[in-house]
Parts: C-alpha cells; sequence; structure tokens
C-alpha cells in the first residue's frame, strides 16, 4: 500500500508539472496583439485599480512570479516581465490580482498569511519529529510530526480560494480593459487554470502523505 500511494503521489506531482509547463511553454510563444509586455499590463492593472503605490519588480528564475504584501510589490521573473506574450500578461495580471485582494481585504488571504509562520516551523519541526520518533521509537514524536503536516494541508486548502480567486481577479481585467481579445483570453485562461491545478495536486500530494505516515505507524504502541 505504501509503495502504491507513493507512485499515486508522484504521479499527481509529475501530471501536474507538466500540465503547467506545457501549457506557459506554449502561450509564452503567442505574441499578444498589444505587444505589451508583462510589467507594462501589470503597471496599467495596478493603475486602474488605485495601487499606484505597489512597485513592479524584475527577479531571477523560473515562474518565480509572486507578490509580496510585506512590501507592496509585484514581482515578475525576467521572461514575463519583459515577455509581450499571452503567457506573460496572464502572468503579471494573476500577480496583481493578489495585489488587489490585499487592497480588499480578501479574508482567505489574510488567513493564509496568518498561518504563515505555524507552517515555517511546521515545515522543520515535523521533518525532524518523525525522524527522531523513529529514531527514538517514540510514537508521541512521530504524531507531533503527522500533526505538523495537518497544520501544512490547512495552509495548502486555505491557498487554494487564493489562487483561484487571484485568477478570476486577472481574466477579469485582462477582458474589462481588453489587453487580450476573445482568442487570447481563453489561452490565458487555460494557463491559469493548469497553474491552479498545481495547488490541487499540492494538498492532493500532502493528503497522501498523511495516510502514508497513518497508515505506517497508526497502530504502533508508543513506548
Amino acid at each position: 500500500m505504501d509503495m502504491i500511494l507513493m507512485i499515486i503521489s508522484l504521479v499527481i506531482t509529475l501530471g501536474a508539472q507538466l500540465f503547467v509547463s506545457g501549457a506557459y511553454s506554449k502561450y509564452s510563444k503567442v505574441k499578444n496583439k498589444k505587444r505589451m509586455s508583462g510589467s507594462e499590463a501589470a503597471r496599467y492593472i495596478l493603475d486602474k485599480n488605485g495601487l499606484k503605490d505597489v512597485k513592479v519588480r524584475r527577479v531571477g528564475g523560473y515562474l518565480s512570479d509572486y507578490y509580496d504584501p510585506r512590501n507592496k510589490t509585484v514581482n515578475l521573473s525576467s521572461a514575463n516581465y519583459e515577455n509581450a506574450s499571452v503567457g506573460a500578461l496572464s502572468v503579471a495580471c494573476h500577480e496583481c490580482g493578489h495585489a488587489i485582494q490585499d487592497k480588499v481585504g480578501y479574508t482567505f488571504m489574510r488567513i493564509r498569511a496568518a498561518l504563515v509562520p505555524f507552517v515555517n516551523f511546521s515545515s522543520y519541526a515535523g521533518y525532524f519529529a518523525i525522524l527522531f520518533g523513529c529514531l527514538f521509537d517514540s510514537m508521541n514524536l512521530i504524531w507531533f510530526g503527522i500533526f505538523a503536516e495537518m497544520i501544512i494541508l490547512l495552509f495548502q486548502i486555505v491557498t487554494l480560494p487564493v489562487e483561484i480567486d487571484a485568477s478570476k481577479r486577472a481574466i477579469k481585467e485582462l477582458d474589462k480593459y481588453e489587453l487580450l481579445d476573445k482568442d487570447e483570453l481563453s489561452g490565458g485562461k487555460t494557463m491559469l487554470i493548469a497553474a491552479a491545478l498545481t495547488y490541487v495536486a499540492s494538498v492532493a500530494t500532502t493528503v497522501i502523505q498523511i495516510l502514508r505516515l497513518i497508515l505506517t505507524f497508526g497502530s504502533r504502541d508508543d513506548r
């Protein structure tokens, strides 16, 4: 059973990564008709939503785009910052969607932010708790590790509506201001759906990991 769960987890993870990579690779090569770069689109959407104080910055990495609520910045990977593709605009506007969420006080975004310190702790504590629990044959430590995994799962579940809502806002803005035409918008939706599936895959993978731990250690008595 353990091996089956590992294979299922691996297939889900790789499948989601291949799907989003394939979609991004396709639409990052399709130039948008307005010839607008990701950074230009981000600046335009932010200004239209009264977010002139939010800066647009270039960062390194591949698909390393993110919105940082601490310093109010939309950070775009080099390719999306300067590329005038359907993919670049979709990613850029998705990050602007997070900036808009921050402005309106989107509930799930606030909950996710509140969970961050606990998740950071759980990511390390859970691993070492399970490791030392196995070494010292302590079910108390192992169950603490499983509980830590559940906190991570909660964070991932809360992240789902945050990401889905940001994508919906992105599509709405792209359509409202006609940054993409009807055909281009369809491609943008496909790419953002693919990206959302990676978060679904993360939830599924963590659920499987917790199930594996419970099946492996759940029947043992603490010594």
